[in-house]
């Protein structure tokens, strides 16, 4: 059964989800960051079916992604290599470490971030780039961008300045 393509809709979650909301394409890109390359690491790793995977690293290519590179011209095989989108995911995939550390690890983490320099483990949180606050609610929301549709804008309203200096 095909599910309904988001890529067009006008929304970043939705056009997001388009390229990694299938599990196993998070799997792999996990698997990527942790230096896997080859379709038989991938393969191991996963223990995904070939065509499946052929299916997934095709689609994570397409998508901009991953990228594949020969490596061997007899008999013919590709690794698949992280690209500057591919690596933008990398806070998405922590934020998803720490969620599920924190509501679905009934018998404690199987995976921490830590620190490289001290192990220390880290913290993940997101944080607004221009004033070095937490990102949380109700200080942050999300509000219609100027690419918006209709639709968009009723969901989300717009954002409105302050005036005279006040905070909205």
């Amino acid at each position: 059964m095909r599910h309904k393509s988001f890529g067009d809709m006008h929304c970043a979650v939705a056009r997001s989800l388009e390229r990694v909301g299938e599990w196993w394409s998070i799997l792999i890109l996990r698997d990527a960051f942790q230096g896997l390359t080859r379709f038989s690491q991938f393969q191991e790793s996963l223990e995904i079916a070939p065509n499946m995977l052929t299916r997934r690293l095709n689609a994570l290519v397409a998508a901009g992604l991953l990228e594949r590179h020969r490596y061997s011209r007899r008999p013919p095989r590709d690794e698949y290599l992280l690209t500057e989108r591919g690596r933008d995911f990398r806070p998405v995939l922590w934020a998803l470490v720490d969620w599920g550390n924190k509501h679905f690890s009934p018998d404690g983490h199987t995976i921490d971030i830590v620190e490289t320099e001290t192990g220390r483990i880290a913290e993940p949180m997101l944080i607004d780039r221009h004033s070095g606050h937490a990102l949380q609610a109700p200080e942050f929301r999300t509000v219609a961008g100027p690419a918006a549709n209709d639709r968009v804008r009723a969901r989300h309203g717009v954002f409105a300045a302050p005036q005279n200096g006040a905070k909205s």
